[in-house]
């Protein structure tokens, strides 16, 4: 955990910015395999770790903004649980650790919540995204299920965003030491990418790395062949010489900080000419994109810049044509690059994403677009320093969307259908690097991870 201090300035932020009410923090419970004693690995709701850091199931806890107090509801262990997992501090000793010294058996806290209610007293919640989280607020307010969703509290959703997407000095120091370890987990892909090694291996190894440097990966890994499918978690085939491999791969730090970076290298060693023509393109995108980062610039021009390098790229390859502007503004890009150009990044690999993309992406000055490709831009708004995104261009090609635009003669005026049929085994190719937008520009997290043709070569015939 952070200092104590850390936390109470946190909330003490929080409450300044709403009216009045309370916030219902519920953390999360450990969710069974296949029996109830037998739980997958457990993770906190990442809000609750932001404004308590207590990393513990069957913790909840309020901020009552009225009365200025906060208080934790949780139980302490019983004799059963201590025989099972040892001794353990109380639930007092662990809310201190977060500036608190108020807590209550966590029965109390729906006897607390009706006293408030039949007050008239307003009670903010987040909006839940566990199903059981759904049946426990139900329960603890006493209101029917399908209703849960009214409740949630837009003013305490935008609160919550408007300080999580601002990653003070402890939280870029997480978010690094998770790069440095995705720096190990990347570099053994590079070196254990050979023909004959099953894809199960790599993504076994790699996953243990995060293990061993303090945490989790911070999502499913995505290591494939078949990297034209954006999120692939299949990890079954034989890697065979000519083909790309791609992974997307991060992990959590102790604190669970989370990196996100993605590299795509090729399978025995060296890239194909056709293959590094392409890769060219990827990286191209990559580097001048970071470049031009800064606070002010909105990450939807950043999303548009990189589709006009990516389009022009195609064009020198004959595989698009026509005006890269209008070829933009059509969507025909999205064919090749059919995914937005990042995300926040923090406490979660798709930061608050739970509290609603609408607040943590967009805003009233940024709205989402609905053409194919530029709708799945998770984040457009503009940049602010202490903000931590992404930059992840890639060019795919999908046998499946290409034959449909291809029967549909879709955007034929700026997509060379014949010429793409010699790409329909290609796969795809993506380049991906955690960003800290700073006061005067940015800085990219992290001990660098190969990315150039020539440094990915050299690390993998080492």
């Amino acid at each position: 955990m952070f200092d104590p201090s850390v936390y109470t300035r946190r909330r003490e932020e929080l409450r300044k910015k709403m009216d009045s009410g309370i916030l219902l923090f519920p953390g999360n419970n450990e969710s069974p395999m296949n029996y109830r004693a037998n739980t997958y690995h457990f993770r906190q709701d990442s809000t609750f770790l932001y404004y308590f850091g207590l990393d513990f199931p069957g913790f909840n806890a309020i901020c009552d903004i009225d009365e200025g107090k906060d208080i934790v509801f949780a139980d302490d262990l019983t004799i059963d649980d201590i025989i099972w997992m040892g001794g353990q501090p109380s639930v007092a000793e662990r809310a201190s650790r977060a500036g608190i010294t108020i807590t209550q058996p966590e029965k109390a806290l729906k006897e607390y919540l009706k006293v408030c209610l039949n007050k008239g007293r307003k009670i903010h919640i987040l909006p839940p995204y566990r199903d059981e989280q759904l049946l426990y607020l139900s329960d603890l307010l006493n209101i029917d299920i399908q209703k849960i969703n009214d409740l949630v509290s837009v003013p305490f959703a935008k609160a919550v965003v408007s300080m999580r997407e601002i990653k003070d000095e402890h939280e870029i120091y997480q978010i690094e030491h998770a790069v440095d370890t995705a720096y190990k987990m990347h570099t053994r892909v590079m070196k254990m990418a050979q023909p004959g090694i099953w894809e199960r291996e790599i993504a076994g190894i790699i996953e243990g790395i995060a293990l061993a440097d303090g945490g989790p990966v911070g999502f499913p890994v995505i290591l494939s062949m078949d990297g034209q499918i954006l999120h692939n978690h299949f990890h079954g085939n034989l890697l065979k010489e000519g083909r790309l491999l791609l992974t997307d791969a991060g992990c959590e730090s102790a604190l669970h900080y989370t990196s996100d970076i993605t590299r795509t290298v090729p399978v025995g060693g060296r890239f194909a000419q056709k293959q590094k023509e392409i890769y060219e393109i990827v990286l191209n995108a990559n580097i001048k994109t970071i470049a031009a980062i800064k606070p002010g610039v909105t990450n939807r021009e950043l999303h548009l810049y990189a589709t006009e390098i990516i389009t022009d790229g195609l064009k020198q390859l004959r595989l698009m044509t026509g005006d890269t502007k209008e070829a933009i503004n059509a969507g025909a890009h999205a064919l090749f690059f059919p995914h937005g150009i990042g995300h926040m990044l923090g406490l979660d690999a798709h930061d608050m994403e739970n509290l609603g993309e609408k607040y943590v992406g967009y805003d009233d000055n940024v709205q989402r677009s609905d053409q194919f490709g530029l709708a799945y831009l998770r984040f457009a708004k503009m940049l602010k320093p202490g903000f931590v995104l992404t930059v992840e261009p890639g060019i795919y090609f999908i046998p499946s969307l290409i034959e449909l635009w291809k029967k549909e003669k879709k955007h034929s005026e700026f997509i060379n259908y014949t010429n793409l049929e010699s790409y329909l085994d290609f796969g795809g190719i993506r380049i991906e690097d955690d960003i800290l937008v700073t006061d005067t520009g940015h800085r990219v997290l992290g001990k660098p991870i190969p990315k150039t043709v020539s440094e990915i070569e050299n690390i993998m015939t080492l």
